[in-house]
């Protein structure tokens, strides 16, 4: 049984549902599942710690951040199997998560003694003469964290990092089929010396705790991670809140004539495109190859996605297990099936296997209108195009209501400025793919992709109010 953790102890829930494990479907846990009044209740406590964290010292902060990652470190292999075990996610894939889970708590370490203002030269306007101004960043308070399944340590640890960093508190709804990686937090923080009523973790559905966050007053931020129908409706409801909102895409990657297509080359764009099956905001779902290297690549894509594993993702040598639940997998299906009618042909995979995984599947001829490209998949599926010039690329990689990362592969420089400049898009990785994110660097998507940025320095501003202080030194 997990309980709720609520302004520093747990608490029973009315109601427990079963988690069962993707891969095996046993039972891993009974989980509480917050109603309304809990939900009141953690706001109410991040509320009354507000005002202690809002005080904390800088050093203080950074080290609370620095104590759970280095407590983070010696669970790590703890907490990898714990992805496997409640995601599905491939033991080497959760290894690579916890590690830059780790980075993600050390970077907001840093970020938390980095906080500062700058000096306003009020003299630059007529009547501002013999006055000093400089601006100071304080916290917001509470901050209300909804996080999705497929980075259920590392996204999670992007709004809490920043959150603890900048002095505020947080009222954190995990993802229904990953409360354990967030509920193992808070032993991990409790330890690491955060206040009572700081962190506080409530597992439930979001019509009861996700409404609840976004409409009460006191939750000063709503941070989401998720599908562009549910953030959308989030931001129509929030009123005044700060709203960052992270959420769906269908990243392209451009390979032009000027490139010479390399097995290592290949093997970057198969990662991007089936790392933990697809199930990642930046993973590659189209790529747009220059016609003369098209058959070649197709050719060492295909036979690259061909040795991939598939199986148990407690077993070391798996790449690919199964998606998050079965109604994923039969989407997907539908989908790829969807496309096929419509003229697609498929260059590998395309079927659920005896075991219930969908394997890595490769289009080609795929129209644009196409669930497989036009939607976002998040799943093990990629779409293969010829292009005849730089712009028809472009622009195709442009047809999206999405617009989160794109990445190019040129030698030639006007080529790489022409896309990093015309791509409608978050973040352009030159010579790499879309998939590329280290947690350090801004992050965040335009069009239905999202509002705001996260990457802990950004977020940190994202969840501070800038403050202006002014002095006349005339005295009068």
């Amino acid at each position: 049984m997990r309980h709720l953790y609520l302004n520093g102890a747990w608490k029973e829930g009315r109601e427990y549902l079963d988690l069962l494990s993707p891969y095996s479907g046993e039972l891993i846990a009974r989980v509480a599942q917050a109603g309304e009044q809990d939900v009141d209740d953690a706001i109410a406590a991040a509320a009354a710690a507000s005002k202690v964290t809002a005080k904390m010292p800088a050093h203080n902060r950074a080290l609370i951040l620095e104590n759970a990652a280095r407590i983070m470190e010696q669970r790590s292999e703890e907490l990898a199997v714990l992805l496997a075990l409640e995601a599905a996610k491939p033991l080497r894939t959760g290894r690579g998560e916890i590690a830059r889970t780790i980075q993600t708590y050390k970077f907001a370490a840093e970020e938390a003694k980095r906080i500062h203002g700058e000096t306003v030269p009020l003299d630059a306007a007529p009547g501002g003469e013999r006055r000093l101004a400089f601006t100071l960043r304080k916290p917001i308070g509470v901050v209300g964290a909804i996080t999705p399944f497929n980075f259920p340590f590392n996204l999670v640890a992007h709004k809490v990092g920043p959150a603890i960093a900048a002095g505020n508190t947080i009222v954190l709804k995990p993802a229904s089929q990953t409360p354990l990686s967030a509920l193992v937090l808070a032993e991990i923080f409790e330890e690491a010396g955060l206040p009572p009523g700081a962190l506080n973790i409530i597992p439930g559905k979001g019509s009861v705790v996700g409404e609840k966050l976004v409409r009460d007053s006191r939750v000063a931020a709503i941070t989401f991670t998720g599908s562009p129908e549910v953030g959308i409706a989030m931001k129509n409801k929030a009123a005044l809140k700060r709203v960052t909102l992270e959420l769906g895409s269908n990243s392209a990657v451009i390979v032009d004539g000027t490139v010479e297509i390399t097995q290592p080359l290949v093997d970057r764009c198969v990662m991007g495109a089936f790392s933990f099956s697809g199930q990642v905001c930046i993973s590659i779902q189209r790529i747009y190859v220059h016609e003369s290297k098209f058959s070649t690549f197709a050719e060492m894509f295909k036979a690259t996605v061909n040795k991939l594993v598939l199986g148990d993702p407690s077993d070391e040598s798996t790449d690919i297990s199964v998606l998050i639940s079965k109604k994923e997998t039969e989407r997907i299906a539908a989908w790829v099936n969807e496309a096929i009618a419509e003229g697609a042909s498929v260059l590998t995979g395309g079927r659920v296997q005896d075991s219930g995984i969908f394997p890595p599947t490769v289009l080609l001829n795929v129209k644009e209108s196409s669930s497989v490209s036009c939607q976002e998949v998040f799943g093990p599926v990629v779409t293969l195009t010829p292009f005849a010039s730089l712009t028809d690329a472009i622009a195709a990689a442009n047809r999206s209501r999405f617009g989160l990362q794109a990445g190019i592969y040129s030698n030639h420089l006007q080529a790489a400025m022409q896309a990093a400049e015309e791509l409608e898009v978050g973040g352009v990785m030159i010579n790499d793919i879309p998939t590329f994110r280290v947690d350090n660097m801004p992050y965040g998507g335009v069009k239905e992709s999202g509002f705001g940025r996260e990457g802990v320095k950004y977020a940190v501003e994202e969840m501070t109010e800038l403050k202006l202080i002014s002095f006349n030194l005339s005295g009068h």
